[in-house]
């Protein structure tokens, strides 16, 4: 059971060819299948934190896989959703995709060159990242499933999600930047 939490973080890997292959396979089924399976994956990401916090298994290795494995899904279904984007929502969608993932390469060195300065602490998650999470991963489900449900624009609804999304990305990373300005400028300790 300890194993537990680092095993759901490798399913979450281990999904994404499968993610993959339901995105791409020609049948009515294969779209709303795809955003199943990232569905799942998020909720394994939710369920291995939950649970190596509650049965205090937390690990070095598991801290640094558990991110791997999240931008590796969300950056795998951007990828998907720009070479799918056509018409109104292909510009869109690709500038949207080209800000989060940026933002994921400049805060993941930040936090890294952080890291090799002791000072990690400073570029830690706060609730605006959470809050654009929360956004983009809506917009992922829905513009993964695409077609119309109940007469509600689902993916026309997703890419809303995706541009809010993308808006608290450039929102968070200016707050991160803000933390560590200090440390970037050479400010800290009187340098």
């Amino acid at each position: 059971m300890r194993r537990l939490p680092n095993a759901l973080t490798w399913l979450r890997i281990a999904l994404i060819p499968i993610f993959v292959v339901l995105f791409y396979l020609p049948v009515y089924w294969g779209r709303p299948a795809a955003a199943l399976v990232f569905g799942i994956a998020g909720i394994t990401d939710w369920l291995d934190g939950y649970l190596a916090r509650r049965w205090q298994v937390t690990s070095n290795f598991g801290a640094f896989l558990d991110p791997v494995a999240d931008k590796l899904m969300v950056v795998a279904a951007l990828v998907l959703l720009v070479s799918d984007a056509r018409g109104w929502s292909g510009p869109l969608v690709t500038m949207a995709s080209v800000v989060i993932i940026g933002r994921e390469i400049t805060i993941s060195a930040l936090r890294e060159w952080m890291a090799g300065l002791g000072a990690r602490g400073q570029v830690a998650v706060s609730s605006i990242g959470k809050y654009k999470t929360t956004a983009q991963i809506i917009a992922l489900l829905f513009m993964l499933f695409r077609d119309p449900f109940y007469g509600l624009p689902v993916y026309a609804t997703g890419v809303g999600f995706l541009l809010v999304a993308a808006v608290l990305t450039l929102w968070s990373m200016v707050v991160y930047l803000r933390s560590a300005w200090p440390y970037l400028s050479g400010r800290e300790n009187g340098r």
